[in-house]
């Protein structure tokens, strides 16, 4: 089966451990096996901004709909607890002051199970049909 990528620039908050700030996300979604949807979320935030308020390795995106969705920093979904820098400050995801200035949050969500699923936990995608006809 094709896989159709489509993606929604939008304008949400992140909570860092209480404290917000305006940011823009993306969503984007294909179609996986049968008729579920992979949805991908994917923001940029600042490094300092984020150390100045402890983050460790999560924070919240308020989505533009009010959703409270979990985004992760990417080293903290792969990384094992070891110290692959040789500076003993990587721990168990913590953002090390070295990394870069912006810092890539994620999300993956799979349980989208139809076209209605996704428009209803997604309204970024309202207008688009992912089924033609």
């Amino acid at each position: 089966m094709e896989k159709h990528l489509v993606k929604a620039d939008q304008t949400g908050m992140i909570d860092v451990n209480g404290q917000v700030s305006p940011v823009t996300y993306t969503v984007s979604f294909k179609e996986g096996m049968g008729h579920s949807f992979e949805v991908d979320i994917r923001l940029m935030a600042p490094r300092d901004w984020l150390l100045q308020r402890d983050f460790n390795r999560d924070a919240v995106l308020v989505s533009q709909s009010g959703a409270h969705i979990p985004v992760y920093h990417d080293g903290a979904n792969h990384h094992d607890g070891a110290d692959h820098h040789g500076d003993g400050h990587r721990d168990g995801g913590r953002l090390d002051p070295a990394e870069a200035i912006s810092i890539e949050l994620t999300a993956r969500d799979d349980s989208c199970t139809s076209e209605a699923d996704l428009m209803g936990k997604y309204p970024e995608f309202d207008g688009f049909r992912a089924f033609p006809g």
